[in-house]
């Protein structure tokens, strides 16, 4: 999706960029489009704790009609270096080009800035949303649980009604009400790397002591390396992105892939893996703003060649015609109907 529009960022916007990550000179940047290139706008120090000097940096920014992108420098920090925050504002009496222009455009500011170091991005259409206070009350959003659609809150009845099943004579009875471990900030950053394609694969791992999802692997893998990154006695979730073409196209697709070797694992580790997956798909889907294009179980690395690959992203449509049958005349079975008697039949003759 980058550089839909064509605009890319100027040498000056390049430069300070890459200042801003490598330390702590800049508390804030504004990042404009002018002509057919990202420009740097204002640019401002740190004097004070982040939240100290927030609102009066940001908004002294902010145009009443005139859309912007500005980036704010926490003060915490992840495996990148600084976390930042992306306020992307786009005033409600903008005209529409540069609103459209602007979010078609924000894919690219990320990815020249490195998405990893992007910790939150805030969508402002008015003030109140991106002053400090409206910041807040975005993470307190983030934070809370996702809404449940009558049919996804009765699937969590019939897990939790699984979970909580005895395994056999000698096993307690499992009590884990719908698993959500906590991703590791570490995962989290990887992830964002990845959805901004600056990785092409992700590994992750339960961590049942601490009750975390940790990050496993990073390590660049291609389509025919992939079996070899399937652990064959443990279970692994796994994120590929599957570079190929199709119909004349080339596409990069994401794949979510499960991996559980069989009954080689103990059951409490099948438990947890099966209870966490899908908390993690929607916290991936919905707050990481990535989009999976499949999700696949599996249980040997063996399986994962380049036909089923393909075969599951873009599944073959099978148009069969239904074949109707000619209807049977009737049965020749019996004698023949007669409908009136011989003698009649002759007298007329």
């Amino acid at each position: 999706m980058s550089h839909q529009t064509g605009i890319k960022a100027g040498n000056d916007v390049k430069d300070v960029f890459a200042t801003a990550r490598s330390g702590d000179q800049y508390r804030v940047l504004k990042v404009v489009i002018d002509g057919e290139q990202l420009t740097m706008g204002t640019t401002g120090r740190a004097s004070k704790k982040w939240d100290q000097e927030y609102d009066s940096l940001v908004l002294p920014l902010l145009e009443d009609d005139v859309p912007c992108y500005i980036l704010y420098r926490l003060d915490s920090t992840n495996n990148q270096g600084y976390e930042w925050v992306l306020l992307a504002w786009s005033p409600d009496s903008s005209i529409v080009r540069n609103k459209m222009l602007y979010a078609a455009t924000r894919a690219t500011l990320k990815k020249e800035f490195g998405g990893g170091h992007i910790k939150d991005e805030i969508f402002g259409t008015t003030k109140d949303e991106v002053t400090l206070s409206g910041y807040r009350k975005y993470l307190t959003l983030q934070a809370a649980p996702l809404p449940l659609t009558a049919a996804e809150e009765e699937l969590r009845q019939i897990k939790l009604n699984e979970v909580q099943t005895d395994i056999s004579v000698d096993t307690k009875q499992q009590t884990l009400q719908g698993v959500a471990f906590p991703i590791h900030s570490d995962a989290v950053a990887a992830l964002e790397r990845f959805r901004d394609k600056q990785l092409n694969y992700v590994q992750l791992e339960v961590d049942a002591e601490q009750e975390l999802i940790r990050l496993c692997s990073t390590e660049p893998t291609e389509l025919k390396d992939l079996p070899m990154r399937i652990p064959k006695e443990s279970a692994r979730y796994h994120f590929f992105l599957y570079k190929h073409s199709h119909e004349g196209d080339y596409l990069e697709s994401t794949v979510f892939i499960y991996s559980m070797p069989g009954y080689s694992c103990s059951i409490r580790e099948r438990m947890l893996y099966s209870s966490s997956k899908n908390s993690l798909v929607d916290m991936v889907e919905n707050k990481l703003q990535l989009e999976i294009e499949k999700k696949l179980e599996i249980d040997d690395g063996a399986e994962l060649t380049s036909d089923f690959m393909y075969d599951e992203v873009h599944p073959k449509q099978h148009a069969h015609k239904q074949a109707f049958a000619k209807p049977k005349g009737p049965g020749k079975r019996g004698g023949r109907r007669i409908t009136r008697p011989p003698a009649e039949a002759e007298e007329e003759d």
